[in-house]
């Protein structure tokens, strides 16, 4: 490399080295000339903020001074108004109380007044009194009697004036009443059996099956007797051929083994077949429509008497019973009489016809089974109605309708009473003369075997026993003893539809001749 070349580079790089530093320090100058300027306008910036905050912080300060200082004067303004109205407020404060101070002397005045009036009354009381005990002394001194004894003598006679007036008033009342409930009640006995108008035919406990021929006997009696003894085996019934022409008599105690064994027996008779399978046949079907029939009887009375909703376990005692009689009543038809006699009596009453009603429908209803279970038809029909929920007026009127326990309620009354109107309708219960004979003489034979009893006689159709007794010897307590204990005797060994009345009558009588 020539010498030249050499200083043209070394030219070269200081000439670079010079730019380059030239260049750095105009950059630089530049730079500090820009930041120079730029810290300038911010100074300016910060200045005209100060300033505007200051300007601010100025204003809001005057707008404050000015706020405060129209709340002061609102506040002075307020304060002032009320010191006017304390004001006013002490001042009427201050005429109510001279007020009440006013009205306080004039009470005071008052009360002074009425003490010094009080102490005159005092005054005067005491004078009265002295008065008042003067006469006293001066009339117990004529009357010589004392106060309390003259007392004792007004109020004796007085009390004497007051039990005799209530005696004889009490006496025209219960006459009065006794007179207008005995019309009363024969009207609406009247006018109930008036609207109830009955039929009633005597029934027997024997039924009889006519015969086309006397022919006919010796078919239904069979080979040996094999026909009527599988039919009295099947029905329970007895079958009496004799000499009755053209007839067959069918005994027995149940009415409803009777009907089947009548019922199958016509029905025999009129299809000609009698040997043992047929009857056993015939007696199945005969039975089958006999339960038939005593439900539709039993709804049938439930829809003619206007009962409903009765247990169908009743509804079918209640068609068994027309099966049954009573004194050769029918029981059924009974039962429906009873119930629209205590229907009619209650509704002219005013009480509740529904109860009474179906008080006396059912009031029997032990008889529809009183050969199969033990007891009495009333004990019966009371557990009967209680199992299925019977009202305690209804099983209170099945208790009671023969006197057997008290009556709970009206309605039973009047099933009783309608009971003993349908059992003594002319025609509707029938008995031998025999059969009425013995029990009178029973009747009165009972009532003659106590000590004192001088004669006795039945009467009202046996309804009622009269027992005159020996003064002598049966004074007014023994009267009742004895009137007891024959009651007694006659419910135990009599057997009798209703009630019977037992009346004890003693009597002393003096006799003497002028002559």
């Amino acid at each position: 490399m020539s010498v030249d070349t050499l200083e043209l580079i070394i030219v070269a790089v200081v000439a670079l080295v010079i730019g380059s530093g030239g260049g750095y320090l105009l950059r630089k100058w530049l730079a500090e000339a820009k930041i120079g300027a730029a810290e300038a306008r911010a100074l300016e910036i910060l200045e005209s903020a100060q300033r505007d905050v200051e300007a601010r912080r100025k204003e809001a300060l005057l707008e404050a001074k000015e706020e405060a200082h129209r709340i002061r004067q609102e506040a002075e303004r307020e304060n002032r108004e009320r010191r006017a109205e304390i004001q006013k407020l002490e001042r009427r404060v201050l005429q109510k109380e001279e007020a009440l101070d006013r009205k306080l002397e004039a009470l005071e005045r008052r009360a002074e007044g009425l003490r010094e009036r009080e102490r005159a009354l005092d005054e005067l009381r005491k004078e009265i009194e002295a008065l008042h005990q003067r006469q006293v002394e001066e009339l117990e001194r004529i009357s010589g009697l004392t106060q309390e004894r003259a007392r004792e003598l007004i109020l004796s006679a007085v009390e004497r004036e007051s039990r005799h007036d209530a005696a004889v008033l009490m006496r025209e009342i219960e006459q009065e009443a006794r007179q207008e409930a005995e019309k009363k009640a024969r009207d609406i006995i009247a006018t109930a059996i008036q609207r109830c108008a009955a039929d009633h035919a005597a029934e027997i406990t024997v039924s009889v099956v006519n015969l086309p021929n006397d022919e006919m006997k010796g078919r239904i009696i069979g080979r040996e007797g094999r026909n009527i003894r599988t039919l009295e085996t099947l029905t329970g019934i007895d079958l009496i051929i004799d000499d009755t022409p053209e007839a067959v008599l069918l005994s027995g105690f149940d009415p409803i083994r009777r009907e089947i064994a009548r019922v199958s027996l016509e029905r025999l008779v009129a299809d000609g077949r009698i040997h043992p399978a047929r009857i056993e046949e015939i007696v199945e079907k005969s039975r089958r429509d006999i339960e038939d029939l005593i439900r539709e009887e039993g709804e049938q009375a439930t829809l003619e008497t206007g009962v409903h909703g009765l247990h169908p376990d009743l509804v079918k005692l209640l068609g068994r019973l027309k099966f049954r009689t009573s004194y050769g009543q029918n029981v059924l038809k009974h039962s429906i009489e009873v119930a629209q006699l205590a229907g009619l009596m209650a509704a002219e009453l005013g009480l509740d016809v529904a109860l009474a009603k179906r008080g006396g429908l059912i009031h029997d209803i032990g008889k529809a089974v009183t050969h199969e279970v033990e007891g009495s038809h009333v004990e019966i029909g009371v557990d009967l109605a209680k199992r299925y929920k019977e009202h305690p007026t209804v099983v209170n009127a099945i208790a009671a309708h023969h006197g057997d326990v008290p009556f709970s309620a009206p309605e039973s009354v009047l099933v009783a009473a309608a009971d003993a109107i349908s059992a003594a309708r002319p025609g509707a219960r029938r008995e031998t003369l025999e059969i009425y004979m013995k029990r009178l003489q029973k009747l009165e034979s009972i009532a003659e075997s106590f000590e004192g009893v001088e004669k006795s006689y039945a009467i009202q159709a046996g309804r009622e026993v009269r027992i005159i007794v020996k003064p002598e010897l049966v004074d007014d307590a023994e009267a009742v003893r004895i009137a007891k204990n024959i009651s007694k005797k006659i419910e135990s060994e009599l057997d009798y539809p209703g009630q019977i009345k037992v009346t004890v009558i003693r009597e002393t009588r003096a006799v003497e001749y002028a002559k």
